[in-house]
């Protein structure tokens, strides 16, 4: 796993909703897992460089929407579901290709209700993330933004158990080594940023679908974006 990206500098408006908002970012990316402590008043403090009543009043606002719960004096990032155990095979590539198929089983449809509830708010926001791809990502860069988006749609489809139930699949793809090792390899240094490029086309075509509130084109980019970041791993890494 990479190392954590720092925290943005806060502002003076609204302090604590945009502790919140960051919070909750990292939570929904997976950086804070589920099941894992969050850090204390103190540290948080430290880090936004915030009195601790607006860091406060944050992890209020994360405890209300049931994204954080408590543990005696501590704060947890909520686990409603238990993690996703996978049994590996001896082949790399039918792991991957497996993975593939349940991200289609899942992402599809969210994707779909995404385009039809996101909000404006949401829509621009994603439509800003997807123009911040380009083909000069490094391959850590890139998986750490490429997270970032799709889960930043998942979250708009408004259904918290398929929410925390995709992020579930994605720890599995993006904490895997199977990936690590195709994506790393200096070998297929070539292919994979022929991967990057392609995906980078496909994210702003993505985000397109969900500005128009279009769940039909969402459907279509979604499916044919996973058949080909697939198609390229499994046929064309080694």
């Amino acid at each position: 796993m990479s190392d954590p990206q720092p925290f943005e500098p806060i502002s003076r408006d609204t302090v604590s909703s945009q502790i919140r908002a960051q919070l909750l970012k990292r939570i929904t990316t997976g950086e804070l897992a589920p099941g894992s402590p969050m850090p204390s008043e103190r540290e948080l403090s430290a880090l936004f460089q915030v009195a601790r009543t607006s860091v406060r009043e944050a992890l209020q606002g994360l405890l209300s929407m049931g994204v954080v719960e408590r543990r005696g004096n501590r704060s947890y990032v909520s686990e409603h579901l238990p993690s996703v155990v996978v049994e590996r095979g001896a082949d790399r590539k039918t792991f991957v290709a497996e993975l593939f198929e349940t991200r289609r089983v899942l992402e599809v449809p969210i994707f779909e209700m995404a385009a039809e509830r996101a909000t404006t708010e949401s829509r621009e926001q994603i439509a800003a993330l997807a123009e911040s791809f380009n083909e000069n990502l490094n391959i850590a860069e890139f998986r750490h933004l490429d997270r970032e988006f799709h889960t930043s749609i998942a979250q708009c489809c408004g259904n918290p158990l398929l929410i925390e139930l995709y992020n579930k699949v994605l720890d599995e793809l993006f904490r895997s080594v199977e990936f690590d090792e195709l994506l790393g390899a200096e070998k297929n240094r070539d292919e994979v940023a022929q991967i990057i490029a392609d995906s980078c086309a496909a994210h702003r075509a993505i985000a397109k679908a969900l500005s128009s509130s279009d769940n039909g084109a969402m459907a279509s980019m979604t499916k044919s974006h996973l058949d080909q970041v697939e198609q390229s791993m499994v046929d064309d890494l080694d």
